[in-house]
């Protein structure tokens, strides 16, 4: 199985006067952008429909959608353990039910993502990897998803993606 972590494009600050429920808090205009890019140049990379997993947040969902809209996929769907403060346990148990030839691409959040890296590369103890706004990182499994056992073939930041992405429109 191919896993990708996506985090998130550029949201807008937190404010809790503009958004007292900061779950609702969405990408910036530019963070739009910025996002199809990038997410045109993953797309470009793996060449392959993904199924999408991402974080219930709005502007997690937005991310997915326009990654969804990038790769042709189905529509995400939401996993509340993506949001923040879930233990990546329960991220990797879900990944567990999966078909392990499929290519899965996460949307989530930071620390969350990178310190879910970090154990699916590392195990239980294994450093974070964090990733930028709209970055990132490809890590694939042969059998079974187990802790530990995934290799880190690819760490993208996001202006490599933009770049990759930069011709195609969303």
């Amino acid at each position: 199985m191919m896993v990708v972590l996506f985090r998130h494009g550029p949201a807008g600050r937190r404010d809790p006067a503009r958004w007292p429920d900061d779950r609702k808090r969405p990408l910036t205009e530019k963070g739009v952008e910025r996002t199809c890019a990038a997410a045109s140049g993953l797309m470009r990379l793996l060449r392959k429909t993904p199924h999408v997993l991402t974080s219930p947040l709005v502007r997690a969902e937005q991310t997915a959608k326009i990654l969804v809209d990038a790769s042709n996929a189905e529509a995400a769907e939401a996993l509340e353990v993506l949001a923040p403060g879930h233990a990546p346990r329960a991220v990797i148990r879900r990944l567990a039910e999966l078909r392990t030839n499929e290519l899965v691409v996460l949307v989530g959040h930071e620390p969350d993502l990178g310190h879910l890296a970090g154990m699916m590369v590392g195990g239980t103890n294994g450093p974070a990897l964090p990733l930028k706004k709209g970055g990132a990182a490809v890590i694939v499994f042969v059998g079974p998803i187990r802790i530990g056992d995934g290799r880190l073939n690819a760490l993208l930041p996001p202006r490599l993606l933009r770049r990759m992405g930069r011709h195609r429109k969303c």
